[in-house]
């Protein structure tokens, strides 16, 4: 099973004289990434509601909106008298100094700022627990997104690595004929430039022996076929935090198949080390998005 890191969540629900709406988008990244953007209603709960959205949705980058949309109910208010009296005394000594009617310094006494100023609004412990549910709600949205293209990630990375694996036989059918070419070609080689009657046999055979021992490709053939059985088990296991494992077993299936090419010598192979190579940059390109 696997979860993308690409997805989107809503949840929308009215707690008495308010209504939240949770909007989540998420990409892929190395890390956890988060941009979230709260109504001052929620700036006590900032750390609580990151360590939320870190332990749910794992890595990525993700974008978090929180808005409060308003119910139209009146909000009360607190008036700062003293604050008020301070102002009057000078408002009223320009007034007469100016010859203006005083009857006007009420409009703009409370117009002065924090003359007037709401009430401390906050959520109580019910509301707290309830906001946190819809929260949840919303990231249970986004990964259920997750969820569907994972599936379609799995299937694709499937692909990738049977496609690599169906290269790894055709290597593995060219190979004995690609020994024999080898074989045969310094032994024309000698017996065009030595002469077949000026060299030993049986030297030559030891030589062709330790020669092609050091461009054998069979332990390199055994390991890719190990990561890449490893790889597809990877992907049905539960575990859902498996992005970066699945990138180094691709990274070690790279590494066969690279030394696969340089020792190959034989045109045959080396273009199956290509599309085998091709298949590869394909499947980390996609597991890339793997949470």
């Amino acid at each position: 099973m696997l979860k993308s890191m690409t997805g989107f969540g809503r949840a929308e629900k009215n707690l008495d004289d308010k209504t939240f709406l949770v909007d989540i988008k998420s990409l892929n990244g190395k890390q956890f990434d988060l941009q979230l953007k709260l109504p001052s209603l929620l700036r006590p709960y900032e750390f609580d509601i990151r360590r939320l959205l870190s332990e749910k949705l794992g890595r990525g980058t993700v974008d978090c909106t929180i808005s409060l949309k308003d119910t139209g109910n009146a909000k009360p208010v607190t008036i700062n008298v003293d604050l008020a009296k301070s102002y009057y005394k000078p408002l009223a000594e320009l007034s007469e100094a100016l010859n203006l009617d005083p009857s006007h310094i009420l409009s703009t006494l409370v117009k002065l700022p924090e003359v007037i100023t709401p009430s401390g609004d906050t959520l109580t412990d019910t509301e707290w627990t309830d906001f946190q549910n819809v929260l949840l709600s919303a990231m249970e949205d986004l990964n259920l997104h997750r969820l569907e293209e994972g599936r379609s990630l799995e299937e694709d990375l499937h692909n990738r690595i049977n496609n690599i694996l169906k290269q790894q036989d055709e290597v593995m059918k060219l190979e004995p004929l690609r020994l024999q070419k080898i074989r045969e070609g310094i032994t024309r080689l000698l017996e065009e430039n030595v002469g077949k009657e000026n060299y030993d046999d049986n030297r030559l055979e030891q030589e062709l022996i330790y020669y092609i021992e050091k461009i054998d490709i069979s332990e390199e053939q055994v390991r890719l076929k190990n990561h890449c059985d490893y790889f597809k088990t990877l992907l049905g296991e539960k575990e859902e935090l498996k992005g970066k494992k699945l990138s180094f077993v691709l990274q070690e299936i790279g590494r066969e198949i690279n030394t696969t090419g340089s020792k190959a010598y034989d045109a045959a192979i080396q273009k199956c080390v290509v599309m085998m190579k091709d298949e590869l940059e394909k499947a980390k390109e996609q597991v890339l998005n793997v949470l």
